[in-house]
Parts: structure tokens; C-alpha cells; sequence
């Protein structure tokens, strides 16, 4: 599956809370519109981010695992 994005954010390696506080600096910064691919390695990622996504309004493309990896497209919404 390849999916086009205009931002790319690496949290690899980095855990709870770290890669959705970074997600939510990297979405502040961005225009609405904007669709971010977002690459982790922590699982609990694939409970916060699409619980971030509904909680503030932007739309998760799509969720999937290659590896060891986590990989999220999510576009930005209106909300902050």
C-alpha cells in the first residue's frame, strides 16, 4: 500500500508518551489538509494515536505493521 503524505515523523525508538506528544507538535505545526505519515516502534501506539486522532478531530487514514514497526496516516482536521 502506498499512500501519499506530506509530512513524515520518525518515533521510532521512543516510548510512551513521546511519539504522541511529538504527533501533536508535528499536527500543531501542519495546515489542515495536511496528511502526516507517522513510523513508531512502541505498541501502545496502536491505542494512543487513533485515540488522539478521534479526540482531536483529524481523520486516521489508515493503521498497519511492517516488522517491528508502526506505521499511521493520519490527515489534519480542524482541530488543534
Amino acid at each position: 500500500m502506498s499512500i501519499e503524505f506530506d509530512t513524515q515523523l520518525d518515533a521510532s525508538g521512543l516510548l510512551c508518551p513521546e511519539p504522541v506528544m511529538m504527533l501533536h507538535k508535528t499536527v500543531k505545526e501542519a495546515d489542515i489538509g495536511t496528511v502526516i505519515e507517522v513510523i513508531a516502534t512502541d505498541p501502545s501506539t496502536t491505542r494512543d494515536i487513533p485515540k488522539f486522532c478521534a479526540f482531536l478531530g483529524h481523520e486516521l487514514i489508515t493503521q498497519l505493521q511492517r516488522d517491528k514497526q508502526f506505521v499511521y496516516y493520519i490527515r489534519k482536521g480542524t482541530g488543534e
